[in-house]
């Protein structure tokens, strides 16, 4: 007789995330100025979620507020594992990273990598300065838009059969900064 396999708890931290994390750093530290002069094309769809809406609902808001960590994980979660939140934990790889940022001052990088992923997922309007600047001034506030707007997106998207009305389409190529249109 075969003893039952059992599969090992892995606790909050997930191997996958944590490669998926590292892999995701990489990418940006190998091309750093393509990152942080990227934009959203000019076919990108407005937010739903607006940035100073941050109080409504208020529990996602005293979430934010008291352990952001918390609700940056599950934003991921919806983002990249199942938007109906799944398997989700609320102690898990993404929010352990964002506390150990935040102790070096340095939160700001996953936050705006996130914002950034979900402005490539949606098709929504912004660009990487943007998303770095809302993530140092107004951090609680981008955290509560961002997880309202991948609720409300990845909803839509479930509701769609999965087919975006507006996807992602890349820019035409290169520009620098004196080819732009005024």
């Amino acid at each position: 007789m075969a003893a039952p396999q059992q599969t090992a708890q892995q606790g909050p931290l997930n191997h996958d995330d944590m490669a998926e994390w590292t892999a995701r750093f990489n990418d940006v530290l190998a091309r750093p100025g393509e990152y942080v002069n990227s934009k959203s094309p000019e076919t990108s769809q407005p937010w739903y979620s607006s940035f100073f809406g941050c109080f409504s609902p208020i529990e996602t808001c005293a979430m934010t507020y008291c352990c952001p960590c918390v609700v940056f994980g599950r934003t991921h979660h919806r983002l990249r594992k199942n938007a109906n939140l799944e398997g989700y934990e609320p102690i898990n790889t993404s929010c352990l990273l964002f506390c150990g940022s935040g102790c070096v001052l340095l939160h700001w990088i996953p936050m705006a990598m996130q914002r950034a992923d979900l402005r490539t997922k949606h098709n929504l309007q912004g660009s990487c300065l943007v998303d770095i600047a809302t993530a140092c001034c107004c951090g609680c506030c981008q955290l509560v838009q961002n997880d309202k707007e991948a609720e409300y997106r990845e909803q839509l998207l479930a509701s769609q059969g999965g087919v975006q009305q507006q996807g992602y389409q890349a820019a035409g190529g290169m520009a620098y900064p004196g080819d732009q249109k005024q």
